[in-house]
């Protein structure tokens, strides 16, 4: 996983030169679009919930003078670190993005860095995939008099759907997840030539190679969670790390409609990364309170079935899920419809035996017509393994235009598709994304000294807020950590994870301070940048929520249990420059 997430590149490479002027315009075009996509898939899996953005800014000579992708959510956008990277070559370029931008915060960051950087032209790969962003981009672009071409719309040709699938390609999980409204889903397993996932015994380790396992490794890397059930827990005792030495993990969750689950297990040490179990409502509830004095979440559903597992977990955020679970399993997946995609490691290698576990359990199916075809399959021999990969389900067609909220409303008044008393945020992609404390606004805060000190972003701050003030080597490191890391998740990541491993390095009085250090970082925020606080005003008189399903404390919670104060504070600090508004008008009139 590259770290480098700008740089500059030479003007060799890339394209020959062509006979036919057009042509060769047209196919310098996706080439460069195709490499916007290439640079995004960088970071996948650290991006999430975001899309994975690439920007290549290119001289009418094609000379590529800048390239970046998004780290992460709460990073700057790639436009805006091409942009830097390339000066004042932008002049007269052209910017290639693999999908339009998705400004969510009012800032309009990457729009106005290309315009003003005096780009004159766009090629974009894709229009953003949330209805709420879909369009704003290449609107504002035209409105700036840029030229701007959009693959499949103002480009169309057999070559240009090549290039405008790349950019599909690299950010299926959420193209998936905005057209079908659950998480991209993977299902992968390894299994012998006669098609066995385990001996007759349940004996499986190991199927396939050691290099097909790293490719799982990777897969696990890109995934935003992984998905077992309590087969899988109890038969294999999995760890389900992704084992690429830092970064992104994504979380383990355990389906288990008993709870028939064994007390030592490798998925409730916490150490690393999380793990959440999901259960029926009511199931062994000595079970999970002993879960949860581990530190395991628990998340009971009145049915437990795969459909209603992914729409809770699309409700939480989640982009991509990976299932690396048993055959019945499986099946039940398929059958939901929620799986996606399939990864199949094929090993040469034979065992037999009639009662020997195969990959998907029964679907019911009596004849080859009622087979299910897999679609776009790939083949790949990975060592002695042969990969079979392909989809369950054809990738959704967003060409067609939606209207936009403001079209909706000129169609017909009576369409009201908001709703004005209660304003939910949850994710940096929102409507009104910019409420998150994982937004990209940095803070400048006062230090213990009274130095002003910047910070990335308001989770950076509240993080480093547990260690301030102790008196242990330790604590410092971590702060220094904290506000080095390159996005609000990865501050988080290491908040929590030193938090959970070293008590002793958090502040004794954190419980009681820091609902206080969230609301001066708020403040401060929300006083710097104005466009924020015109937002924050114009939500007066409306409930402010903040959806997080899992957080009970700063969030909703699920069903609304949860204590909101995350909304609590921003509706305390709305009141709060109102009436610093309206004292300040008070005060003019009193003058005049």
């Amino acid at each position: 996983m590259a770290l480098s997430f700008a740089v500059v590149a030479s003007s060799s490479s890339i394209m020959c030169k062509a006979t036919n002027a057009n042509n060769h315009s047209h196919l310098q075009d996706l080439s460069y679009i195709k490499r916007a996509a290439l640079i995004s898939d960088k970071s996948a899996g650290f991006t999430s919930p975001h899309p994975n953005f690439g920007c290549v800014i290119v001289t009418p000579s094609a000379e590529v003078v800048g390239e970046a992708y998004l780290y992460a959510q709460g990073t700057k956008p790639a436009e805006v670190l091409a942009v830097e990277a390339a000066g004042e070559r932008c002049r007269g370029a052209t910017a290639y993005v693999n999908m339009e931008p998705g400004d969510c915060h009012g800032d309009h960051t990457a729009v106005s860095a290309l315009v003003q950087a005096g780009i004159t032209r766009a090629v974009i790969g894709m229009r953003h995939p949330l209805q709420h962003l879909r369009g704003n981009a290449i609107r504002a672009f035209r409105s700036q008099g840029l030229q701007v071409d959009v693959l499949g719309e103002d480009m169309q040709s057999k070559l240009v759907e090549e290039a405008r699938k790349a950019c599909l390609l690299v950010n299926l999980p959420f193209v998936y997840r905005a057209a079908s409204r659950v998480p991209f889903s993977v299902l992968k397993y390894a299994m012998t030539l006669d098609g066995k996932i385990a001996a007759s015994s349940g004996h499986a380790a190991w199927i396939s190679s050691k290099l097909s396992r790293n490719r799982v490794f990777e897969l696990r890397g890109r995934s935003d969670a992984i998905i077992v059930g309590g087969n899988t827990v109890r038969r294999d005792n999995p760890r389900l790390t992704a084992r690429h030495g830092g970064g992104h993990m994504p979380i383990r969750i355990v389906l288990s409609q008993s709870l028939d689950l064994p007390e030592e297990a490798n998925l409730w040490d916490l150490s690393d990364v999380s793990t959440v179990v999901v259960t029926q409502r009511g199931a062994r509830r000595s079970f999970q309170r002993y879960l949860a004095s581990k530190g395991v979440e628990v998340v009971e559903l009145d049915i437990l079935n795969p459909r209603d597992v992914m729409e809770y977990f699309h409700d939480r955020g989640y982009l991509s899920i990976l299932w690396e679970c048993g055959g019945t399993l499986a099946a039940s997946a398929i059958s939901s419809g929620v799986i996606h995609k399939v990864f199949a490691f094929v090993a040469p290698k034979i065992i037999g035996g009639k009662n020997a576990p195969s990959p998907v359990g029964e679907l019911g199916m009596v004849e080859m017509s009622q087979a299910l075809d897999l679609i776009d399959v790939c083949f790949e021999q990975i060592g002695p393994d042969m990969l079979i990969s392909g989809f369950l389900q054809p990738i959704p067609d967003l060409t067609p235009t939606i209207p936009s909220e403001d079209e909706t409303f000129a169609i017909d008044p009576t369409v009201a598709p908001f709703e004005t008393s209660i304003i939910f945020f949850y994710k940096t992609w929102d409507l009104y994304g910019a409420f998150s404390n994982f937004s990209p606004h940095p803070i400048q805060m006062p230090d213990e000294d009274g130095n002003y000190v910047t910070w990335f972003s308001v989770e950076h701050y509240y993080q480093a807020n547990k260690f301030i003030g102790v008196s242990n080597p330790l604590a410092q490191d971590c702060i220094d950590k904290i506000k080095s890391a390159k996005s609000p998740e990865e501050a988080a990541r290491m908040g929590r994870l030193t938090q959970r491993r070293h008590p002793h390095l958090v502040r004794s009085d954190w419980e009681s301070v820091k609902i206080d250090v969230m609301y001066r970082a708020l403040k401060c925020k929300f006083s710097i940048y104005p466009h924020l606080n015109s937002m924050l005003l114009s939500t007066a008189g409306s409930v402010l929520v903040e959806a997080s399903p899992h957080d009970l404390f700063w969030g909703g919670g699920r069903d609304g249990e949860g204590l909101n104060y995350l909304g609590r504070l921003l509706m305390k600090l709305r009141s709060e420059f109102l009436g610093e508004s309206s004292a300040a008008s008070e005060n003019t009139c009193i003058a005049l």
